[in-house]
């Protein structure tokens, strides 16, 4: 019997996807990235979900590679292929989410380390536990940071400190990280869950398709000179003038009341 390995609830129009291997810290394996994948693609089919969650179980929200998985394992007997774990599991997982229709929120719950901090990062926006802490833990084992580990971390606090967290792999606290502008927020423990459920639920209110295209755009601009940013937002705005949550919007605005937008 497959076990699950990512749980997955609806609460309204928000999707919340648990890691679901607490006894390992929710590393990844093989079967989990499968689970997750697909868990993350169901979402983004499903029209009813305007906004997604993702936790972990227990104590930890990830621990990154699980070193001991079959995937890890060379079929020729020799040394493992990182690079083909990284091309088969990690890059579609990365640009997964850097693609949902809606916004992505990670809450995490306790240690993010590895690849389970990139992948957290690599979210829209990411809600901590105040005991919770990212750990670049890549240099430990004789790699360099991936899921998006390297594109990441310059743009989130500069080169001095992604070289700094990279290079030493130290544990960065989740107040830190916030301060920093790592993270988006971090709160006490037992406020995690309401906060990422309240962010959500508010994300799942506004201009689903606008909010995603949002991400695109600030994404694309970092490697845009600014006569190529200002071409992009006028391509975009185009767009999105002329879908059915401007008019919603600025009657909304126009007549003083709530709007209810349904692009996604």
């Amino acid at each position: 019997m497959t076990q699950d390995l990512v749980l997955s609830t609806t609460t309204g129009a928000v999707r919340t996807l648990t890691l679901n291997r607490p006894a390992a810290l929710n590393s990844f394996t093989g079967a989990m990235h499968e689970q997750l994948l697909a868990a993350l693609n169901a979402a983004a089919d499903d029209a009813a979900v305007r906004a997604v969650i993702v936790t972990g179980a227990g104590r930890g929200f990830c621990a990154g590679q699980d070193l001991n998985d079959p995937d890890m394992s060379a079929p020729d007997g020799g040394g493992p292929d990182v690079g083909a774990v990284i091309e088969r599991r990690y890059v579609p997982l990365a640009l997964r989410i850097r693609s949902m229709p809606v916004p992505v929120i990670a809450a995490v719950n306790g240690v993010a380390a590895g690849a389970g901090a990139n992948f957290a990062l690599g979210c829209d926006m990411v809600v901590a536990a105040r005991s919770a802490g990212f750990i670049q833990a890549f240099s430990k084992i004789s790699l360099i940071p991936d899921c998006g580990g390297t594109w990441l971390l310059t743009r989130l606090v500069g080169r001095a400190r992604a070289i700094g967290l990279a290079m030493t792999g130290d544990k960065l606290p989740a107040e830190e990280a916030q301060r920093i502008g790592l993270i988006w927020q971090c709160v006490d423990d037992t406020a995690l869950m309401d906060s990422a459920m309240a962010l959500a639920t508010r994300l799942a209110s506004m201009p689903s398709k606008a909010l995603a295209e949002t991400r695109r755009a600030l994404d694309a601009a970092a490697m845009l000179d600014y006569e190529g940013a200002l071409a992009l937002e006028a391509r975009l705005q185009r767009d999105l003038g002329r879908a059915h949550d401007y008019g919603e919007g600025v009657a909304a605005f126009l007549g003083k009341r709530a709007p209810l937008f349904t692009d996604r």
